[in-house]
Order: C-alpha cells, then structure tokens, then sequence
C-alpha cells in the first residue's frame, strides 16, 4: 500500500442505513470510524456491537446535535459528560471525538484535554447529506485529484439536523465507490485513531 485514508461517518447509528454501510466495509475489508450520537447508539446498542466486532472505531459525536457555539459552557459540558456516560454504559470508551458540524469552541478544546479525547475534523467534505447521487460526489472528488494519503473523509451514515434526504442509499453507493478507488490507488483504510498521524486533522 502506498498511503492510509480515513472513512469517516457522523450521525447514526441508523437501524436501516449503518448496517448497509458495514456490509460496504465488509466486502472491502476495510475499516472506519464511526462518530455516534449517544442517543441513537443506546437504542441500537447491537450495531455497536458490530462495529466493534468488525475492527471500527466508536468515536463520540454528540448526545444533543447542536452547534457548539449556540451552546454555553455548562452546555457543552453537559453534552459531553452525558452522552459519554451513555456510551460508557453500553460498554463503548471513545477516545476520539467530533463535536457538531465540526464546530470547536474553547468549551470543546478544554474538555476534549480532560478527558484526553482527540478532536478530529475533516479535509474532505462529500456533503452527502445534501442528497447528491454517489457519481456525483465521485466526480467532484475527482476534481480536486481524487483519493490522496492522508485524507479524512466525512459521510453520514445517519440523517442529521438539515439534511436534505429521505435516506442515505447515495452514502451507501459512495462508500463502495471509494472503497473501490482507494484500491487501485493502492491507499489503505484506518480508523482515525490507528491512522494518527497520518490523516489530516
């Protein structure tokens, strides 16, 4: 291999749609992080399971999805302990994290330094939640040089605040077409955790 990227999925788990994006990773034998909503994660605590069990990451994204910023310090605070108390129950100890739309805030930085949880945002934005078609977030991938070393791509294997779809079969779709071309560019896969250091923040 001559390079790691980084698949990278915010928002579920989804009882429909993070099952069929682990079966894509499966067929590829590749592996992924998955930044969950605490409350989605409780109720679905099985996919989890399966997420662990197939060599992803569980990273924590949010108890609450609301912009860091629109929330006060005790706000944050609370989000965070919560929502990392639920998954702690469920037997899930993240040690990566990805705050709201990727919004950080000092509240954010500090208690992602307490509890020794990495932050990690993203350098390649498939905006997937938009409702595009797979070919056409290949495409614009495509125009920006395709698949390089390093990269940490952002996709939804749930549906978040704003978005524009009914569903995320595109995501589904566009997680074999990556995988497919991580391939020939012989770039390997890697939870953001184990690939430290060489993807981008």
């Amino acid at each position: 291999m001559s390079g790691t990227v980084a698949l990278t999925y915010d928002d579920g788990p989804d009882r429909v749609w993070t099952p069929r994006v682990l079966a894509a990773l499966r067929r590829h034998d590749a592996r992924a992080t998955f930044f969950v909503q605490a409350r989605r994660a409780a109720a679905h605590r099985d996919l989890l399971e399966e997420m662990v069990a197939d060599g992803h990451e569980v990273g924590f994204h949010c108890l609450d999805h609301i912009r860091h910023s629109h929330r006060s310090w005790d706000g944050v605070a609370a989000d965070v302990e919560v929502g990392m108390e639920v998954l702690s129950r469920i037997g899930v100890e993240p040690r990566a994290w990805r705050a709201p739309w990727g919004i950080e805030t000092d509240a954010t930085r500090l208690l992602a330094a307490r509890r020794r949880l990495r932050l990690w945002g993203w350098n390649v934005d498939t905006h997937d939640w938009r409702g595009d078609e797979a070919g056409e977030m290949c495409d614009a991938l495509a125009a920006r040089g395709g698949l390089r070393d390093g990269d940490l791509i952002l996709m939804h294997d749930g549906l978040g605040p704003g978005a524009r779809r009914d569903g995320c079969a595109e995501t589904v779709a566009l997680t074999e077409l990556l995988l497919a071309g991580a391939e020939r560019s012989r770039l390997a896969t890697a939870t953001v955790s184990a690939a430290e250091g060489e993807v981008a923040r």
